[in-house]
């Protein structure tokens, strides 16, 4: 049984590691891209319509947690979940349909509200901007529903191509035809062509390549409708879910739009850099579901639990660097990527990397709820995380600013997580705090926190990558040290060997090293 255990883990950990990896690097990819189409846009606009621009980002993807209808996870969920491939066709199907029926209404109430919403916030430039957005809002939602089943298979793929990559390449290609038109510079209203041209031909990309691709993974064949009902009703708590998400993660920069709209633009700035945190665990969470969900349909919790725990101690390499460069040198980090025009924002940057560090520490926590089926619990957490965020920018906001919004950002996000893990821990006994990840975590983080302390300044922005690096380097060194590697690290490691296709001889003989006796 121990044997089979093993090797259902070292299976799952290899699935896990290969779409976390190709995750990982679609999503570098987007973030490099979104900062140059923001760098082209910023240069190319006026701060009005910049600040125009972030803000109608934020109501649309509000409205476009309404037009998921939650079934991005419920798909994805249920499709592993599924005994026959019956009803893996019928979900398939009614996915399509709704989301496509979904989509469509999201669009046409956005676009005949635009104006409206604009005038009620006295914003001009606003309503031009929701008109495109609204255009952008419903292809995003069949992109989004297509690549959840893809997920469902554990198919990463077209998530991280076309969703994390052409996406962004396109608008980025489009803002770049746009600067050198006969208008000679970008206008307003070209970079919102742009975007949602970027995302439509994104779509009309992804529905080719499902028609090709999706019958490899789901052969056609009868379907089984009651299959449609349990996905639907699986689906509706996920639905508060997706809209009280969006509301915690946009709610502040929608209430500092209507109090300081002129610092919308800048507290995106701030927010950009701190949610590069979570890019490790959102990758993880993405195919972590469809995994941890067959483990379950196998009746193998303890697969989940030793899962959860090691790739969540490994997604340090990626978030301890980041947080404590951007926590301790904010000025010398806002600098490095934004240049010195942005270095005075300091505060809201340390408190919203402080949210975004908190929840990278525990780990896909939502993500392993909806594995168990606790999509009930995740409801009430997702509401009461919303009104923290309404309830401290409402509070905070108008007389803070984008301090105030970064305080009810963090706060919602610790909020949401801190209440996801208790019940994961009390009821499925999922959780990463063990020994052998706190203790290197502890070991990193307080002697590097002071040595930035004392350094301050004196790092140039050119040092700010090789001090990352070394930071990730210390926490592989004190892992071993401290003798923190146990049975979850080898079975990820065999993973990784598997995916390289040979033998690390060589991580194997420090790994020695660093097993904890008794393991």
């Amino acid at each position: 049984m121990a044997t089979e255990s093993g090797s259902a883990v070292r299976e799952g950990l290899s699935t896990v590691t290969r779409g976390t990896l190709f995750l990982l690097v679609a999503t570098l990819c987007l973030v490099g891209l979104t900062f140059v189409s923001r760098v082209v846009i910023v240069r190319g606009i006026s701060p009005a319509d910049w600040n125009a621009f972030s803000f109608g980002l934020s109501l649309a993807g509000i409205l476009s947690a309404f037009g998921t209808l939650g079934l991005p996870s419920a798909i994805a969920r249920s499709i592993p979940y599924a005994g026959t491939d019956d009803e893996r066709r019928a979900i398939v199907r009614a996915s399509l349909a709704i989301g496509s029926v979904a989509a469509f209404a999201s669009s046409l109430v956005l676009w005949v509200f635009s104006g409206a919403i604009a005038r009620a916030l006295g914003e001009p430039e606003l309503g031009l901007a929701l008109e495109f957005f609204s255009v952008a809002i419903g292809t995003s939602i069949i992109a989004t529903m297509i690549a959840s089943i893809f997920q469902g298979f554990e198919d990463v793929f077209p998530n991280a191509l076309f969703v994390q990559i052409v996406t962004p390449a396109l608008f980025v290609a489009f803002l770049g035809v746009g600067v050198f038109l006969p208008t000679y510079g970008l206008s307003f209203g070209e970079a919102l062509v742009a975007y949602a041209a970027a995302n439509a031909v994104t779509l009309l990309l992804l529905v080719v390549y499902a028609y090709r691709r999706l019958p490899r993974h789901l052969a056609s064949g009868p379907r089984a409708p009651e299959a449609v009902g349990r996905l639907l009703r699986f689906a509706a708590p996920l639905f508060v879910v997706g809209i009280m998400s969006s509301v915690s993660g946009s709610g502040d920069t929608v209430f500092l739009g209507i109090y300081h709209p002129a610092e919308v633009g800048t507290y995106a700035v701030s927010l950009t850099l701190a949610r590069l945190l979570q890019i490790g665990i959102g990758a993880l969470g993405y195919i972590f579901l469809p995994v941890a969900t067959k483990f379950l349909r196998q009746h193998d919790t303890g697969s989940i639990g030793l899962t959860y725990a090691t790739v969540t101690k490994w997604m340090i390499l990626l978030s301890l660097p980041l947080f404590l460069l951007f926590f301790f040198l904010p000025s010398s980090s806002l600098g490095f990527v934004y240049g010195s025009n942005y270095t005075f924002v300091i505060v809201p940057l340390q408190i919203a990397v402080l949210g975004s560090f908190v929840t990278t520490l525990c780990g896909p926590a939502s993500t392993t709820q909806v594995v168990y089926g606790q999509t009930r619990l995740l409801m009430y957490n997702a509401v009461v995380a919303g009104l923290v965020d309404l309830g401290l920018a409402i509070a905070l906001v108008p007389p803070l600013g984008y301090t105030g919004a970064a305080i009810a950002w963090s706060g919602a996000n610790i909020t949401l997580v801190a209440l996801s893990l208790g019940e994961l821990a009390l009821l499925a006994h999922v959780h990463p705090f063990r020994r052998h990840f706190l203790l290197p975590l502890l070991a990193t983080a307080v002697p590097v926190a002071g040595a930035l302390v004392v350094l301050g300044p004196d790092v140039s922005y050119l040092g700010l990558p090789l001090v990352g690096l070394a930071i990730a380097g210390l926490f592989i060194v004190l892992v071993l040290l401290t003798r923190s590697v146990d049975d979850g690290d080898r079975l990820l490691l065999e993973a990784v060997e598997r995916l390289l296709g040979r033998r690390l001889i060589w991580v194997r003989r420090l790994g020695r090293y660093g097993l904890r006796r008794g393991n």
